[in-house]
């Protein structure tokens, strides 16, 4: 590793990526002002109010946002269907006044392939009542709405508004009357329960409507279920007139998470819509996942991966097993997918080293830069979790604008590698100097690089020893996150002091030019992994923005390599363009993405506080998957072990409820869940049976060993 590829990181880095932390703070701290209506490519939302005798106690008063779509373009129901989103609207409204529901409108059935939504095209407006509390005396009700919608043709787009609007309190606000009239005839009219009533028989929900109108009879009714995952919405299903009797079948949908005690209805014909909320009897058949599960938690690896995987999990090693198991860990890190791109670099290093005085100088000096690193990122994380900061091991890979700092780092170091350019001939002689009287200190940065990418695995042997780390005196603990530096560095240490290593390894040549140009792939493949990281923290957008600035961080240092007198020009202007695009769209890359990146599988479900805790009390054992994206180890497990066929279909078989818990962003709730485990960090795999203490498996998940554990159940 060049410590002049080092010093050139910590400029650009400092130069472009630290001001983006700052952007997206005064973003999120000023968002931008509203208005009464908001267009995009799909959509006119406008904020409408009706207040025809002025707002007073006992008078209506309505809000309501119109939503006007582009042909063929559509928004969702309070139940969207296969697929969608609900509107959602966030009030914020003066003292005295109260928001009521969405009175939605009657829906359509909007056929999408094989599946089935229900929304709304072309212009609709979902009216929300006001309580006006006596007393209220303003002169005007001042209003400001956030609203979110999904915008779906066969693509969808999530799009989001601030509305604001002023309206007299004193007079009639009746322009938007007409509007308001209209939303209020396609709502659907209350029908009595009666004689009605619906049934569970089977894989179908009986339902059987008395009361509704002559004219309706003989006609084919549409069916909206409030309640959504309950029926197949594009299933078939029959209906049929009994008399005044409207009779049908439906049929449960296959995905089902819920068995409700009641279900609204809404049925119509045209402009005719009904609703009934009724009691559902007969007994619901099991539901195809449990409702609620969450999606991993994945932070603590076994303290013993050679241990039987049935141990318990609060098992507690001594200090001397701790120490052993973080120098075991330590060694077993080198082997992470992680950790290649920069020990294949020392590769090259070490055999640029012509005395064996100078290989044991380097190997020390890379020790020296790997234990320092970890005592520093141990003692970081000892110092805020005493200031109450629910962190665990990995921690600095929760923050986005750490993770995109990273990926400029290897970006450069690809580049450099790649033979863009030499940081040599862009610095100062005294700088490039500097490396040549100090060759130690490139060792020890080599180091400090590779904890800074090693930190964020969890080998076996670390997860336990880790855990109970955080919970000893600091200088103890301090010995266990420094054996892991040891055990880390120990393999090329001694591959420094033992005189035949040197041997064993090819001559210096041509061959080394081009090993060092093919090491630039595992750099961008890093690059790759951490702009995909950064994509589950903060969005599409906030990857974008990245991949976008990481192009501009090229152009910057490729324009500084020229020579000539065009060179102060090009620089200059890169340099602009790279501030500019910070300016204008680095905020989006620590900015919270809108909605979940991936969406839970039926099978796999979010977890949740208290989650595990319910359904074990009900009889059920649960599975839980403690994972971050930017966690290499949680990703293999989850594509191989937790993906195999046989394990599914035993944890099938064996009724197991599959919980996802999610640290690839800070979530104190899931580090407290890896704390009472024992554990500070992911991957951690967790089987919770009723009655018995929670069993930790290994970091390093088999097919053999969950299928062992499942067959314990």
């Amino acid at each position: 590793m060049n410590f002049i590829r080092f010093l050139s990181a910590i400029f650009l880095i400092a130069a472009c990526a630290l001001p983006i932390s700052a952007n997206a703070q005064n973003s999120l701290i000023k968002p931008a002002q509203g208005s009464p209506v908001v267009t995009t490519g799909q959509v006119r939302a406008e904020l409408l109010a009706w207040a025809p005798e002025g707002v007073e106690p006992g008078k209506p008063v309505w809000l309501g946002l119109q939503l006007a779509h582009q042909p063929e373009w559509h928004t969702y129901w309070k139940n969207s269907g296969d697929s969608g989103l609900p509107t959602m609207l966030e009030w914020q409204l003066p003292a005295g006044i109260t928001a009521g529901d969405i009175a939605w409108p009657t829906p359509k059935k909007i056929p999408i392939g094989t599946l089935a939504n229900y929304g709304y095209e072309q212009t609709v407006l979902l009216p929300v009542p006001l309580t006006v509390a006596p007393g209220f005396d303003a002169p005007q009700l001042d209003v400001k709405l956030r609203a979110s919608w999904l915008v779906c043709r066969k693509e969808c787009i999530p799009q989001e508004g601030e509305f604001t609007l002023s309206l007299p309190a004193r007079g009639s606000t009746a322009a938007s009357g007409a509007a308001f009239q209209a939303a209020f005839d396609a709502a659907p009219k209350p029908l009595p329960t009666g004689a009605s009533q619906l049934e569970v028989s089977g894989k179908a929900l009986k339902v059987s409507l008395a009361g509704l109108p002559a004219s309706l009879q003989g006609k084919t009714l549409a069916l909206f279920p409030e309640t959504g995952s309950v029926i197949e919405p594009a299933g078939a299903w029959q209906q049929a007139w009994e008399g005044a009797l409207w009779t049908a079948q439906l049929p449960l949908s296959s995905q089902r998470l819920d068995s409700p005690a009641r279900m609204p209805l809404v049925v119509a014909w045209g402009e005719a819509a009904y609703r009934i909320d009724a009691p559902v009897k007969g007994e619901w058949p099991a539901v195809a996942a449990p409702a609620g599960v969450s999606p991993a938690l994945q932070a603590a690896l076994r303290a013993n991966a050679a241990a039987a995987p049935g141990a318990p999990a609060k098992a507690s090693p001594g200090l001397l097993a701790a120490l052993l198991g973080a120098l075991l860990g330590g060694l077993i890190l080198n082997l992470m997918p992680c950790v290649f791109p920069v020990l294949a670099i020392k590769v090259v290093g070490f055999v640029n080293e012509k005395s064996r005085a100078a290989r044991i100088t380097s190997g020390l000096a890379y020790t020296a830069g790997v234990v320092l690193s970890f005592l520093a990122l141990g003692a970081l994380l000892l110092g805020l979790r005493a200031t109450g900061e629910q962190l665990g091991w990995g921690f600095q890979l929760q923050s986005p604008a750490v993770v995109a700092g990273l990926a400029a780092l290897f970006t450069l170091l690809g580049l450099n590698l790649a033979g863009l350019f030499d940081f040599g001939s862009i610095l100062p002689g005294r700088v490039v100097n500097l490396q040549a009287k100090n060759p130690g200190v490139n060792a020890f940065l080599s180091g400090v690089m590779a904890t800074a990418i090693a930190s964020p695995c969890t080998a076996p042997f670390m997860g336990a020893s880790l855990g109970y780390a955080v919970g000893l005196p600091a200088a103890q603990a301090l010995a266990v996150f420094g054996a892991i530096g040891i055990g880390m560095a120990l393999p090329y240490l001694a591959a420094s002091v033992v005189p035949g290593v040197a041997r064993l390894l090819p001559r210096p040549g041509a061959w080394m030019v081009t090993f060092k140009q093919l090491m630039a792939f595992p750099m961008f493949a890093t690059v790759a992994w951490l702009v995909w990281v950064l994509g589950q923290q903060s969005g599409i957008d906030g990857a974008g923005a990245l991949l976008a600035l990481l192009v501009l961080l090229a152009l910057a240092v490729w324009s500084f390599s020229l020579r000539g007198t065009a060179r102060r020009a090009i620089a200059t202007f890169s340099v602009a363009l790279c501030a500019l695009g910070i300016w204008a769209i680095g905020p989006n890359i620590v900015k919270p993405a809108l909605t979940p990146v991936a969406a839970a599988s039926a099978r796999w479900q979010d977890w949740q506080p208290g989650r595990v805790e319910q359904l074990t009390a009900q009889g059920q054992s649960v599975f839980v998957d403690f994972t971050a994206a930017w966690c290499v180890t949680c990703q293999y497990n989850k594509k191989t072990t937790l993906a195999n066929a046989e394990v599914l279909a035993d944890m099938d078989a064996r009724n197991v409820a599959l919980l996802r818990a999610d640290w690839t962003r800070r979530d104190p709730a899931v580090t407290q869940a890896l704390a009472e485990l024992g554990r500070s960090g992911v991957p951690v795999y967790v089987f919770y049976k009723p009655g018995r203490a929670p069993v930790v498996l290994s970091e390093i998940l088999s097919v053999r060993d969950v299928r062992a554990e499942l067959t314990r159940l």
